[in-house]
């Protein structure tokens, strides 16, 4: 297993202490499971799939492909975990509150200036 969290961790580019970061553990249990001197518990493969969308059959034994397919509703899930760990006043988090806030009005009006910056941006 130590090769397969080493091969998760070296695929999202992310150092042993940003990783850890990610599942909620120590750079140091991170540096045991990648020697084996230690097994990770349940909780942190479970985290470790969910946070890196990971096949938890690959994870454990190594056998099936090593990500899951990543539904947009799966993508987007993670992506407000991530969000609710970040600090109360941070940018996205206000952004996404004034979002909530719109009207079915607002959000069609927000959709047309939308299609015309991706619009505009792809005949550039």
């Amino acid at each position: 297993m130590k090769n397969r969290i080493k091969a998760i961790r070296k695929n999202a580019g992310m150092t042993q202490q940003q990783f850890a970061n990610r599942i909620g553990v120590s750079r140091n249990t991170i540096a045991t499971y990648e020697t084996s001197v230690r097994v990770p518990i349940e909780a942190v493969l479970l985290s470790i799939c969910r946070e890196f969308g990971v096949n938890e059959e690959w994870l454990r034994t190594g056998e099936g492909e090593m990500y899951i397919d990543i539904t947009p509703d799966l993508e987007l899930s993670r992506w407000f975990g991530q969000l609710l760990r970040e600090e109360d006043n941070s940018f996205k988090k206000k952004f996404l509150l004034m979002l909530s806030k719109l009207t079915e009005e607002e959000w069609n009006s927000l959709q047309k200036v939308a299609t015309l910056l991706f619009s505009s941006s792809v005949q550039n």
